[in-house]
């Protein structure tokens, strides 16, 4: 932690101690004498912390100064930031110099005029009195003023990795063998087998599953298949959930275990099934013959690959004698750190480097996490002496039996900023999916960007950087079964706990009330699990946590919308009071009703996430939180009002209201928030009257934004003057009324939906909804929106033509709802240039009067993998060549002959779905039969006037229904 301190903590001290607000407020309290004591102080220490960082690894009394002095720079920004919020109150209500002392009265007691204040006068004292203790201790200590022993690259943090992540080397053996494994249908007493694949954390089980469950003659050869993380925690109910939606490709409620272990069962009924249960930690034989209940009814050959550092459980299964994945020989080793520090395999032109790279390998120990992490730190230092230095680091004489000296030395290369961000990670539990962008506003609202920026830079891109940078060196990496989320491997996450040391408590469940009172006392920051009741018993020790910065709740998996969490409300109302030095305070997802009061008197608070609560309201003392940066209520479907204040909120940068259906009206005062960057639901009109024009006035919206009431613009102009070409927008949403009104303007609507074109180099989703026009304007489908990767258009009732979406390169998936009066659909929607390169997904609904699907081109969606048309019962001919790539096809509410053409030319559906195809009889069906050779499951509701689904046994095993 010593660098954590060096630069980072300290750093944003001195910034705070050089403002003018701040000398401003210490001069009126009469205390400036005192701050800059501080000031001298700290510049005096920090001269010695180089020395104190190289001499805590192996000096425990030099590590225990560190930790004092965090703790007291923990003190003196708490008090900091006391002084700079008074200095906020007084401006915001407009308090001269010459403030008389009845208006000193009604400033809160967290902020009253320390000269005054005896109480603050003890801590102003105890601040100075231990500053004093740790200069003379310094010298006890026999540390020394010391520059920087070795050369720092000033673009380190704004640098990525040019080494594909996925390089993989020296598994090819083990691979194959598997593979082989895999493909055998080797005979057993059940109709699956295991595949363990068991070794040390760092040693490259995860990545070998993966190799293995991506292998092309595997996924050929399975007709299922599942991954699922499983974590410390051994939950039946959520690995069988997880596996169910693999399969069946639906999110379905289960509210009980044994219904959907029913429905598990009728899935994999007779399928050939492939199963990776990464992870497992569990040694308990009832938790594994309770998952496995419905395995049973698959098909002979089915598999489960279990990676696992434990063998008990696979002992009492039955395997004594498990093959370990053994570390990289040292060629392999050589090589694979060669190409993450030198971007090459070998050394061949870096000979003067190699005997400090061979002694570096092998004191890694052949482990390939350890190797790509380290490697990656020396990407940028081809120098003798940087890889001399550390290969003869004290960190190799660590005797942690958890932490790898290697990743130690990994984390100790990273910038005192990315070992700050890294160790507040250690707030998260093992497996946590980690949201980018909710991350970097975390720590934006805990003070960890915090730097003077340039002009046309903010914290929040810093911090984008500062987690690329993490990601580059393998601290984070792409979650398996979500690419826009982030895992931690499990090494990562001990590394992240043990240095975070006492200032970070994650309160896990196994924890309970076991935390001492001291180690309480001394917290800073602090998380929990979110339980399906969390009650104030459990919490009830807290009070004492007076210094507490962080209360995050958190969750590890999927959340699901059905499952329910429960808070005290003791907890809100009794315990928040006592916690007055909060700056994060997170309760997403429980089902809290009211938010109390007192929540107004959390002074220092930046970040409130209420999200997918029941609150209906905020109460009005939320605008007192000068501070607040990030306000988040998503999701809160009963919420319809915000206070009335927001005007007061001058700090705030990001205020997530999606998915607020009764939220109806932006609060007043919203335009004077200069600082706000992301508005994600913006409702034009309602009682305050806000106005689009008034978007401009926010130069800084960037990420998502839901633009509703459009159809209230009553001037073209006025939609010019929101300026979203300038702003970075990366979702675009637009929605008018979906009420019919003969009023309405199709000639203006277009107007207006051509003057709201954002900028092209950023977009990656659009939404137009119940747009009026007649047509869109150009720039929907304009292939110069080099990103867009999603584009939704529904209820356009008036539309005729659809845009020539086609030109669009990246796009990938296209929903089409609504569109009544479109009856052709050919040219204008390819447009002039190949069509639809990258498209995935394709669905058409309620397009009532559309008769004809054609096109006299080719091949016109190479990428298309599922496509859905649901209730357009008009659609008899089309005419398109080919879809090569098809696989899932569903059609709902649509005439027969559409079905039979699509089934001809999508040779390659694997599923098909039908439900209430008009005209579909035995012989139509029997017609469409001939071309479901290469279907493996068939679903059909409400189809009446079929009476035989096949004719012969042959047909029949190759389908189900």
């Amino acid at each position: 932690m010593a660098e954590l301190v060096l630069s980072a903590f300290l750093g944003v001290l001195f910034e705070k101690l050089a403002s003018a607000a701040l000398k401003n407020i210490v001069r009126y309290k009469g205390i400036d004498g005192e701050i800059k004591k501080w000031k001298r102080s700290l510049k005096q220490i920090q001269g010695v912390l180089v020395d104190a960082s190289r001499k805590e690894i192996t000096n425990e009394s030099v590590k225990q100064w560190l930790n004092d002095l965090q703790h007291l720079a923990y003190d003196i920004d708490d008090v900091l930031d006391d002084l700079a919020t008074e200095a906020m109150h007084r401006e915001f209500n407009g308090e001269s110099e010459a403030i008389t002392s009845k208006v000193r009265k009604l400033i809160p007691s967290c902020c009253t005029n320390f000269s005054q204040s005896s109480s603050m006068h003890g801590k102003l004292d105890s601040i100075s009195t231990k500053l004093q203790e740790l200069l003379e201790e310094k010298a006890d200590l026999g540390l020394s003023v010391e520059g920087e022993t070795r050369s720092k690259n000033k673009n380190r943090e704004l640098q990525t990795s040019v080494v594909d992540a996925s390089s993989i080397i020296g598994r090819q053996v083990e691979e194959e063998a598997l593979v082989r494994q895999l493909l055998a249908d080797e005979p057993c007493d059940q109709n699956f087998s295991i595949v363990p694949i068991v070794g040390m954390g760092g040693v490259g089980k995860t990545t070998l599953a993966t190799l293995l469950y991506n292998n092309q003659q595997v996924t050929d050869h399975f007709e299922l298949k599942a991954w699922v993380c499983v974590s410390d925690e051994f939950d039946s109910f959520r690995i069988s959930k997880v596996i169910f939606e693999s399969v069946a490709q639906e999110n379905k409620k289960f509210e009980d275990f044994n219904l959907l272990q029913v429905a598990l069962r009728d899935q994999l009924r007779g399928k050939r099934f492939l199963l990776v249960l990464d992870g497992v930690w569990s040694e308990s034989y009832e938790d594994w013959k309770t998952l496995v209940g419905p395995f049973h009814a698959c098909a002979p050959g089915s598999k489960v690959v279990i990676t696992t550092r434990k063998e008990q459980l696979l002992n009492k299964l039955g395997y004594n004698h498990v093959n370990k994945l053994e570390c990289l020989s040292h060629d392999d080793a050589m090589s694979l750190f060669a190409l993450n520090a030198l971007g090459v395999n070998k050394f061949n032109s870096h000979l003067s480097l190699k005997p400090h790279g061979e002694g570096i390998v092998k004191k890694c120990d052949g482990l390939p996490l350890a190797l790509i992490s380290l490697g990656r730190s020396l990407r940028t230092k081809q120098d003798e002496d940087s890889w001399r230095e550390v290969l003869e680091s004290d960190i190799w004489m660590s005797k942690d039996d958890v932490i790898v000296p290697a990743l130690r030395l990994s984390y100790g290369d990273l910038s005192a900023r990315l070992k700050q961000l890294f160790a507040y990670c250690s707030l998260f539990p093992k497996d946590f999916m980690f949201d980018k962008e909710e991350l970097v506003l975390l720590w934006a609202s805990e003070g960890l960007l915090h730097q003077s920026t340039p002009i046309d830079s903010t914290k929040e891109r810093l911090g984008h950087d500062c987690f690329d940078e993490l990601l580059s060196r393998s601290f984070f990496q792409l979650a398996p079964n979500n690419q826009s989320l982030f895992v931690m491997h499990d090494l990562m996450n001990d590394l992240a706990a043990s240095v975070a040391s006492e200032f970070f408590v994650r309160f896990e469940n196994d924890m309970k009330r076991n935390i001492k009172k001291e180690m309480l006392k001394r917290c800073r920051h602090m998380s929990f699990s979110r339980e399906e009741y969390v009650t104030y018993k459990k919490f009830e020790t807290f009070k004492i946590a007076r210094s507490l910065r962080t209360l995050l709740a958190t969750f590890v998996g999927v959340e699901e919308i059905w499952q329910n969490f429960y808070l005290s409300s003791k907890i809100l109302i009794n315990l928040l009071p006592e916690l007055p030095m909060l700056r994060v305070l997170s309760l997403s997802g429980f089902c809290i009703r009211e938010v109390p009061q007192t929540i107004g008197s959390l002074r220092h608070l930046r970040y409130l996430n209420l999200s997918r609560t029941r609150v209906t309201h905020l109460p009005e003392n939320v605008c007192n939180l000068y501070n607040l940066e990030t306000l988040i209520v998503r999701g809160c479907f009963l919420l319809d009002k915000l206070p009335n204040n927001f005007l007061k909120l001058k700090n705030l940068r990001h205020l997530d209201v999606r998915d607020t259906g009764l939220l109806n009206q932006m609060p007043f005062g919203i335009c004077e928030l200069k600082n706000l960057q992301t508005l994600s639901k913006i409702v034009i009109g309602g009682e305050k009257g806000f106005e689009i024009a008034k978007l401009k006035e926010f130069r800084n919206l960037c990420g998502k934004i839901c633009i509703v009431g459009l159809e209230k613009v009553q001037n073209a102009i006025h939609a010019r003057e929101a300026n979203l070409s300038q702003k970075r927008l990366s979702e675009l949403e637009v929605v008018w009324s979906d009420e019919p009104n003969g009023s309405r303007n199709e000639m203006l609507e277009k107007e207006v939906l051509d003057e709201l074109k954002p900028r092209n180099d950023k977009l990656i989703q659009l939404k137009i909804i119940s747009y009026g026009g007649l047509e869109f304007p150009g720039w929907v489908g304009n292939p110069s929106f080099l990103h867009l990767k999603h584009v939704s258009l529904r209820d356009c009732k008036r539309c005729t033509f659809l845009p020539p979406l086609g030109q669009l390169p990246l796009l990938k998936e296209l929903f089409i709802e609504g569109l009544c009066e479109v009856e052709d659909v050919g040219l204008e929607l390819l447009g002039t240039s190949r069509a639809f390169p990258s498209l995935e997904i394709l669905s058409f609904k309620h397009m009532h009067e559309w008769k004809k699907w054609s096109t006299s081109r080719g091949v016109v969606f190479p990428s298309l993998n599922v496509l859905k048309i649901c209730d357009c019962p008009s659609l008899v001919e089309v005419t398109l060549e080919t879809l090569p790539s098809v696989n899932v096809l569903e059609i709902t509410k649509c005439d027969s002959g559409m079905l039979r053409r699509l089934i001809e030319i999508a040779s390659a559906v694997t599923k098909l779905r039908m439900e209430s195809i008009t005209g579909l009889n035995d012989v139509v069906w029997r017609g469409v039969m001939k071309y479901l050779g290469a279907v493996e499951e068939l679903k059909i509701w409400m189809c009446k006037e079929i009476r035989y689904l096949w004719e012969s046994e042959v047909v029949s095993s190759v389908i189900t229904w």
